[in-house]
């Protein structure tokens, strides 16, 4: 599927590619299909971007959670992660949004609402999380320690 998108100008994307969520993801219930885009020119594989084939215009940037917090692991019931199919944890990709404002220095995640992937169903769910995690979770400072510490 050929997808002309705002950050990466046209791209292919194969159908195997395509991550569905049922439910699309909060505030857009409407963009149910997706595509995880790394920009292989400059990416670190920290970040990524959360491409909707509905609506190509749209794009969020990604993370790894793990990258800013080493112990996250948020509190999930199984019952809202069944619509994704069994979840191995090999299979398992946590992700969640990043929020980059005009000043860079104040970029944010949100680790309140993670997108969960079933990579091998290609399957995904967005929840909002119990557990006291921030929704604009400073990562600045994180992330450019971690450059200069070479990880």
């Amino acid at each position: 599927m050929l997808i002309k998108t705002k950050v990466f100008g046209e791209v292919d994307i194969a159908d195997d590619k395509i991550i569905t969520l049922d439910n699309g993801i909060i505030g857009f219930p409407d963009l149910k299909h997706f595509a995880l885009i790394h920009n292989s020119e400059k990416s670190d594989g920290k970040m990524g971007w959360f491409v909707s084939v509905e609506e190509p215009g749209f794009a969020m940037p990604v993370m790894d959670p793990l990258v800013v917090v080493a112990d996250y692991n948020p509190t999930v019931e199984d019952e809202i992660l069944a619509p994704i199919g069994n979840l191995n944890p090999d299979d398992m990709l946590v992700l969640v949004t990043v929020t980059v404002p005009k000043d860079i220095k104040n970029m944010t995640v949100n680790l309140k609402a993670p997108i969960i992937i079933n990579a091998a169903e290609r399957k995904a769910v967005q929840v909002i999380v119990e557990d006291d995690y921030q929704v604009k979770f400073p990562v600045y400072e994180i992330l450019q320690a971690a450059k200069k510490g070479g990880n």
